[in-house]
């Protein structure tokens, strides 16, 4: 399959015109690389040791869900890390495409892909954008779990080495409804709790967001950014695998920023 077939298709699926007015969706850089057959690496942020990656495995397409761009650089000069990817990516020919907010909304992206971990039932989203589609995910746990018990599923399904979550008096407590969305969703909070849900996963929590949330009988559960989006990243890895794609491979140099001192 051709790039701009990959391309193509995936823009039909998440169109990046459904992205926020602040994002960035799309081709970050192409250098010309939309008629070649793709050999695609998938990652969630598009970084120096990922660009190195790609050179090292012969990829002609960095596939992210962050951007590289937010806002057009005043300069690009030496040194700089937005510079020399650019620069990198025209010398090795290796295109740089974002799916972010747009991503987000669809079926089988950021959200769907936690409320599936999770083994949420009866799902919709948080915010409706799309017919069906939209920001975050609420649905029904089946069974119900306690808070601990949902506390520790979460941290095993999703590999995260710590998790933050607002004060409760009981751990046992039962949970039946949980709402997830991938990523910086604290702002969401007052749209989670019009859906009745008990529990909030999400990340990038601030201190008074658990607070308000706490004062507001929502239990909410900090993840980290990077532990509630790179399985979505692995996702859509599969779903690239199913059109056949000749080389398509999940970044093994995405990192976490956050490292924990134990």
């Amino acid at each position: 399959m051709k790039i701009i077939d990959l391309i193509t298709w995936f823009e039909e699926w998440a169109n990046p015109a459904w992205c926020d007015s602040w994002d960035n969706c799309g081709w970050q850089v192409e250098p010309g690389v939309l008629q070649e057959k793709a050999r695609v690496l998938v990652c969630l942020t598009p970084t120096l040791a990922v660009m190195q990656e790609a050179i090292a495995l012969n990829a002609n397409l960095i596939f992210a869900h962050h951007p590289l761009i937010f806002n057009p650089p005043k300069s690009l000069r030496t040194g700089e890390p937005i510079a020399q990817m650019a620069r990198l990516a025209f010398t090795h020919n290796i295109g740089i495409y974002s799916a972010h907010t747009n991503f987000d909304q669809v079926q089988d992206g950021t959200a769907d892909v936690l409320a599936q971990i999770l083994e949420l039932k009866e799902v919709t989203p948080i915010v409706p954008k799309q017919a069906g589609l939209g920001y975050g995910r609420v649905g029904v746990l089946e069974p119900f779990l306690t808070l601990q018990e949902l506390l520790a599923a979460i941290q095993t399904r999703l590999a995260t080495p710590n998790l933050i979550f607002s004060p409760s008096a009981d751990l046992q407590q039962t949970i039946s409804r949980v709402a997830v969305l991938g990523g910086s969703g604290a702002s969401f909070i007052s749209e989670v709790v019009k859906t009745g849900a008990q529990a909030y996963l999400t990340s990038d929590c601030k201190f008074h967001q658990f607070q308000e949330s706490r004062d507001r009988n929502l239990i909410l559960i900090d993840a980290g950014h990077y532990a509630t989006e790179r399985p979505a990243c692995d996702r859509l890895v599969q779903k690239f695998q199913d059109l056949n794609i000749d080389w398509v491979q999940l970044s093994q140099k995405d990192e976490d920023f956050r490292h924990f001192f134990t």
